[in-house]
């Protein structure tokens, strides 16, 4: 029996390019002639049926929208057991052939649990944290590593007016990609992430150091939020080098704005799978960038990867900091 109806949900932390993911899910499944429904506020949506069809007016100009059209949520409810059956019992119920969930490894642990439970779905990884281990890349880093280089470019100028050193936390919860991406970019004197032990005197304070003999006079530090509070490291380094570093937290304004071009055109390439992917009678799967393609895997393989190790980048760094 062919799919006929489907639903799709954001969940975890909003990332931008999920409405473009939303987008290509609805428009291909009505290529195809399948309904499609907007599930409320993730899978707490889902246990409690907060549903609405979509069409191609509610999907109409939110390609270049941040954030989710769909809402996003976090459920204790569903991560019990009695709370997955109740979502898979609201499936049944809405006659749901499949659930397409974008979101982080949280939504992936959530889709196959639903899995479990008899539910097709197929998975899109989409966090500004590009912290999933069975791909290269997840919708929303491109635009959250540019709105963080946007706002440290603009930093450095007051920085440099005022010779002054500035240390600035990026999100990225327990992993340091975007913190490295970002100051690779940017040029950081120096970079911490939690996936290296930090050696404040060594990776901070001698390129500080190093810096000012070679004739700088500001000193742009960046931390990944996982490696330590930028002002715990900030009154560090004032107690190592007499400096009076100004500490920004960019927060949550990483996670919003207008999606980059790259994150609309994956979004919408991995929303088209997805669909076709159910049309063909797989489930728990994810959808993966690998070597420049897109591959689908069971989430089960997903979830027991290992990212791999930032040597390219830390050697790049090494050779690009504190001169």
């Amino acid at each position: 029996m062919g799919i006929k109806r489907i639903g799709v949900l954001t969940s975890g932390g909003d990332a931008p390019g999920m409405n473009a993911a939303v987008r290509a899910v609805l428009r291909t499944a009505l290529y195809h002639g399948i309904e499609c429904y907007g599930i409320l506020r993730g899978y707490n949506g889902l246990i409690n049926a907060d549903v609405i069809r979509l069409d191609e007016k509610r999907v109409s100009h939110i390609i270049n929208r941040g954030g989710t059209v769909l809402y996003t949520a976090r459920s204790k409810e569903f991560m019990t057991e009695e709370g997955q059956k109740k979502a898979a019992s609201t499936c049944k119920f809405l006659g749901l052939d499949g659930i397409v969930a974008i979101g982080g490894d949280g939504t992936f642990r959530g889709a196959q649990a639903l899995s479990k439970c008899g539910v097709n779905v197929v998975c899109i990884p989409a966090t500004i944290d590009n912290d999933i281990c069975c791909t290269n890349y997840s919708i929303g880093f491109d635009t959250a590593a540019n709105t963080a280089i946007d706002c440290i470019d603009k930093l450095r100028d007051t920085m440099q007016s005022h010779e002054r050193c500035s240390v600035v936390e990026v999100m990225g919860r327990n992993a340091g990609y975007l913190a490295m991406y970002v100051g690779l970019a940017v040029g950081a004197t120096a970079v911490l992430v939690p996936e290296s032990p930090i050696d404040l005197q060594k990776d901070v304070v001698e390129k500080i150091r190093q810096a000012r003999l070679n004739g700088f006079t500001h000193y742009m530090i960046v931390v990944a939020e996982g490696a330590g509070s930028a002002s715990d490291i900030a009154n560090q380094i004032h107690d190592a080098l007499d400096l009076d570093p100004r500490v920004t937290v960019l927060g949550h304004i990483q996670r919003g704005g207008t999606p980059t071009a790259r994150d609309r055109v994956n979004a919408t390439k991995m929303g088209y799978l997805a669909v076709e992917l159910l049309r063909a009678g797989k489930t728990n799967r994810v959808i993966c960038t690998d070597q420049g393609g897109f591959v689908d895997i069971d989430i089960s393989e997903g979830l027991s990867r290992q990212k791999l190790p930032l040597q390219l980048e830390a050697d790049v760094l090494a050779a690009m900091t504190g001169i």
